[in-house]
């Protein structure tokens, strides 16, 4: 390659060491291809003792810039390749909104939009909100727009992104703030788009009003990611979540009752230092009360720079491992019993792509399950008719119904 950029993330600190592997490696095939350029951007570049070392010991990196100014890619570029000479610029934050920004998708007919911008909640274990700046909420003229314009490019699918999709709205002024709820059904209202996903979502915004839009407006789906991260009230506070483990059942329940058929998603952590074996089970027992489709589940990781860090009683990681197994057995077990419930039904499907399986199609549902079903390319980008035949754990395998 003439030119490579690594886009960095910096949640977990392997991530910034694998960068520093691949830099190893790029050295040495510029070392016999001078011409080559090199260009790092990303969250990691927003860490000051990261570009500190970037600048000290990777001399031969051309270009590196952040996250506050990506917008600016194209003009970084040209400066670096004009005057032959090293570009880094980072900077702290940044007010700029950039809209209408060309993007290459790997669908066609579906695409994620971002709504708001950085996070305000402080996490004790994650350095998003230091590297990616306080929670920036785009206009909902500017968001509609880029729905609009997704829509006459044939889009049938839109995935509003945040770090926290519920407070959307907060840092607006007044005369433009609407919730997060009624940017959802003005989304659905676009002409051209079929369905409307989100994520992620905070529990201690999820408010009623966005459970009845949930309920009620047919084109948003009937799937949330609900993150949790521990069942453990005591370890939630440590966490810095605020809520604890009864309001969050307490969401799963008027979930539950507005939307009967309601996929949840969530996220877990093992580990988090101070988990006692009780914490533990409290995060088991949620996990079976709260039947959830699928769990992204993690091993706790120390990351420097967050307030976690630095706490006491880390657990061992024999112990984590040991957890982090009977924690996949529960989420296994309850996840087929959940994904299970729709079989023998015609549900629409998303046709999305070619099946590795010889003459096999690949789409989703709007509770996000996968099904594998008979047919062609003619199908991709389609929402189609499909019985639900066999539930194979995770997926299914289905008809396409004439």
């Amino acid at each position: 390659a003439d030119f490579v950029i690594y886009n960095t993330c910096t949640i977990r600190e392997n991530a910034d060491l694998r960068v520093y592997g691949r830099l190893g490696h790029l050295n040495g095939i510029k070392a016999k291809r001078p011409s080559m350029k090199i260009a790092l951007c990303g969250c990691m570049m927003q860490e000051p003792h990261v570009v500190e070392k970037i600048r000290k010991s990777y001399p031969f990196v051309d270009l590196v810039f952040g996250t506050h100014n990506l917008y600016a890619f194209p003009e970084l570029l040209c400066r670096m390749l004009k005057d032959e000479g090293r570009v880094i610029e980072i900077i702290d934050k940044s007010d700029v909104s950039a809209e209408a920004l060309p993007s290459v998708r790997h669908f066609g007919f579906k695409s994620g939009v971002n709504i708001t911008f950085g996070c305000n909640n402080f996490c004790s274990y994650c350095i998003v909100p230091y590297v990616r700046g306080r929670e920036r909420s785009r206009t909902p003229e500017e968001i509609l727009n880029e729905v609009r314009c997704l829509a006459s490019e044939g889009v049938r699918e839109i995935m509003l992104l945040g770090q926290n999709v519920n407070s959307y709205g907060k840092t607006l002024s007044d005369d433009v703030r609407i919730s997060f709820a009624q940017l959802l059904k003005e989304v659905a209202s676009v002409e051209g788009i079929d369905r409307v996903r989100f994520m992620t979502s905070h529990p201690k915004d999820l408010s009623d009003e966005l459970i009845e839009v949930m309920a009620t407006t047919p084109k948003v789906c009937h799937h949330l990611h609900l993150p949790v991260q521990s069942g453990s009230t005591e370890l939630l506070k440590k966490m810095n979540r605020r809520y604890s483990r009864e309001h969050y059942l307490d969401l799963v329940g008027k979930l539950r009752s507005a939307i009967p058929d309601l996929s949840l998603t969530t996220d877990i952590i093992v580990g988090f230092p101070g988990e006692t074996d009780a914490d533990f089970e409290d995060t088991l027992t949620l996990v079976e009360a709260c039947g959830y489709d699928s769990v992204f589940t993690f091993e706790y990781s120390k990351r420097t720079g967050t307030p976690a860090a630095t706490m006491p009683d880390q657990v061992p990681e024999a112990v984590v491992k040991e957890r982090f197994a009977r924690l996949l057995d529960v989420v296994r077990e309850t996840g087929r019993k959940a994904c299970a419930r729709f079989e023998g039904q015609t549900l629409p499907v998303l046709v999305e792509e070619k099946n590795r399986e010889e003459g096999l199609m690949t789409g989703r549902t709007e509770h996000n399950l996968l099904v594998h079903f008979a047919g062609d390319d003619s199908l991709i980008g389609q929402i189609i008719p499909v019985r639900l035949d066999a539930c194979q754990g995770f997926y299914y395998l289905g008809s396409q119904v004439r």
